[in-house]
C-alpha cells in the first residue's frame, strides 16, 4: 500500500494493488473521526478523468454526508472499509508523512 495523493487536513488516496482507498477527515463539531471507503469503479475513472479536484468533491460529499454520525443515511456509512484494511492504510500514511519530513 501507498499513498498516492492527499489533501493537507482533508484526505488521504492510498492504493491496495488494483484498488484506491480514500481515507476521509470528517469532523462535526467537537468531534472528529475518519472514514476509509474504496472507490467504485465510477469514482475511480472520474478521479482518472478529473484527478485531485474530483478527491477533493468526493471528499466533500462523504464529509458533509456524515458516515460517523449516530441516525445518520449517508451512503457512504456501509461503504467504510476500516476494518478491513485501516490498520494497513494507518501504515502507509505514516510512511508518507515519514517520507515527507525527511524531504523524499
Amino acid at each position: 500500500m501507498n499513498v498516492i495523493d492527499h489533501e493537507p487536513a482533508s484526505w488521504f488516496l492510498v492504493q491496495h494493488g488494483d484498488q484506491l482507498l480514500l481515507d476521509v477527515n470528517c469532523h462535526h463539531s467537537f468531534v472528529s473521526y475518519s472514514v476509509l471507503v474504496a472507490l467504485s469503479e465510477e469514482e475511480t475513472s472520474l478521479y482518472r478523468q478529473r484527478g485531485h479536484a474530483y478527491l477533493n468533491e468526493l471528499a466533500h460529499a462523504i464529509h458533509y454526508s456524515a458516515p460517523g454520525v449516530a441516525g445518520s443515511r449517508s451512503p457512504y456509512k456501509e461503504r467504510n472499509v476500516d476494518r478491513e484494511f485501516g490498520a494497513q492504510v494507518m501504515a502507509a500514511i505514516q510512511a508518507h508523512r515519514a517520507q515527507q519530513a525527511a524531504g523524499d
